[in-house]
């Protein structure tokens, strides 16, 4: 009697684990709608991004040759202090400086053309002063400069009427 009762209990099993292996399948083969990730999903993922083995291009170029060499390119830079800026003025005036080292400056202009020596020892303003004006004639040429890489400056210049000053307001361009 033990077996009737106890194929009846495995009977019994056998139908509910049945039904259920029958209605997993059924719903695995049900087609489910995926759903778009959202923005914050999206933005916390982390994104994979692919890494190269070969090092990154230098951007700085350095030229070793002696100056000699490449002074009539106008391409190249030579690590000798020499540092050209193109300034717009009011009035209308272009200046090329070519600060040389750290105690000269070259202005040149459609006026001219002079040399400036620093008289101080600050860096903002620096102050550059000659003693003949921009056409190279009698007066002076003062050059004063401001700002983190010499953003601005101002130009005072008089010709042999020290007293008939022009002043320019220059920016970096």
């Amino acid at each position: 009697m033990m077996n009737v009762a106890l194929l009846k209990q495995w009977r019994h099993s056998l139908v509910v684990t049945a039904l259920l292996a029958g209605a997993l399948s059924i719903t695995a083969c049900q087609p489910k709608q995926e759903t778009e990730p959202s923005l914050e999903e999206s933005i916390s993922e982390e994104q994979a991004v692919p890494m190269s083995a070969e090092p990154a291009e230098p951007s700085d170029v350095v030229v070793d040759a002696p100056a000699s060499e490449v002074a009539d390119d106008t391409v190249a830079t030579v690590n000798s202090g020499v540092n050209q800026i193109t300034y717009l003025c009011s009035p209308e005036l272009e200046v090329e400086a070519t600060y040389k080292d750290t105690n000269q400056v070259m202005l040149a202009t459609a006026k001219g053309s002079v040399t400036l020596t620093k008289t101080n020892e600050a860096t903002n303003p620096e102050v550059f002063e000659g003693a003949t004006a921009i056409d190279g004639t009698a007066g002076f040429v003062q050059w004063r400069v401001a700002h983190k890489d010499r953003e601005t400056g101002v130009m005072r210049t008089a010709g042999a009427d020290t007293t008939n000053v022009t002043t320019y307001e220059c920016k970096k361009t």
